[in-house]
């Protein structure tokens, strides 16, 4: 394993004890530029998780606290008019960072989830007819909570198809929270932390993730996966943008195990985390219904060697 991300690793388990998978998602989805979305009950770590990675890579951190009178140029920006020039200035939007933290992005109206879209997919945001490139580094990562709790509005599948992973925070065990009431809150110890890596650390790793190598027979086992997600009773099938994130999120699987080639391993342990939230249904699933649905799946899908 590489030694930054080793030591990215030891740092975040030191400051969030019992979330091992959850800070390796987290970190894959840095790494590949992508966005995430993190769904939990209140008080169960999700704005930290999100604040420690601000913190421990040095990006430019920007938060939107999502609530019902939230509005679209809120997010984005907005075109001001200036008496000096008799022409309209853009002013940016917290939109305009490198990490942003989008928080209870379900208590927010459609109309204001929906002007992340652009965003979250091209890299860009519009406003009044101009559009406008986001840094080159812009990762969302949205936190919600879960849907039916007073005021929250669902989020659309089409925005759901642009998050690579959707995770949960999941409770500690009795040590693990025995040990968080002894040492006391970590948002009051975010300010001690130090960037462990750099914007170029992220950047090299994206690239080497890219170059980990699918076989032709690894590339035919998620196609079956892809065409059986489609298949099954009650759901709406995986997208082809779902089926390039799932080999985008299994390289990265791979490379967090040290090797540069996956393997069906890879895809089975991506699997969950990319497709529970894209197989819609009209009943109102937990992540974890999400997940084990994703897994009785898998089952239905060897993989055979051709």
């Amino acid at each position: 394993m590489n030694k930054k991300l080793q030591e990215l690793l030891i740092e975040g388990l030191n400051f969030l004890p019992g979330n091992q998978q959850q800070l390796e998602l987290s970190v894959l989805a840095l790494a590949l530029n992508r966005n995430i979305l993190i769904e939990d009950v209140p008080g169960m770590g999700k704005t930290t998780l999100v604040k420690f990675l601000a913190k421990i890579t040095g990006l430019d951190f920007r938060r939107i606290q999502f609530t019902s009178d939230l509005l679209p140029s809120d997010v984005l920006g907005v075109s001001v008019f200036q008496k000096e020039t008799e022409s309209f200035h853009f002013k940016q939007g917290p939109i305009f960072g490198e990490l942003i933290l989008a928080d209870e992005l379900n208590r927010g109206t459609p109309k204001t989830q929906s002007a992340l879209l652009q965003a979250m997919e091209e890299k860009f945001v519009s406003v009044d007819g101009q559009s406008y490139k986001l840094p080159n580094h812009f990762c969302l990562f949205a936190t919600q909570n879960p849907r039916g709790q007073f005021g929250t509005f669902p989020l659309p599948e089409s925005q759901l198809d642009r998050f690579l992973f959707k995770i949960s925070m999941g409770h500690l065990t009795k040590s693990e929270e025995m040990n968080l009431l002894a040492t006391g809150s970590r948002l009051e110890m975010l300010e001690k932390l130090t960037p462990v890596i750099t914007k170029n650390d992220l950047r090299e790793w994206e690239s080497t993730i890219k170059k980990v190598e699918t076989s032709s027979m690894l590339l035919s086992y998620v196609t079956d996966l892809l065409h059986q997600t489609r298949s099954a009773e009650g759901v709406v099938g995986l997208s082809p943008r779902a089926g390039l994130d799932l080999l985008d999120a299994s390289r990265g699987q791979a490379w967090l195990k040290g090797r540069d080639y996956v393997v069906p391993d890879d895809v089975q342990a991506a699997f969950p985390f990319v497709s529970g939230h894209r197989m819609y249904s009209h009943h109102s699933l937990t992540v974890s219904q999400e997940q084990g649905r994703s897994l009785e799946l898998l089952k239905q899908v060897p993989f055979i060697k051709k």
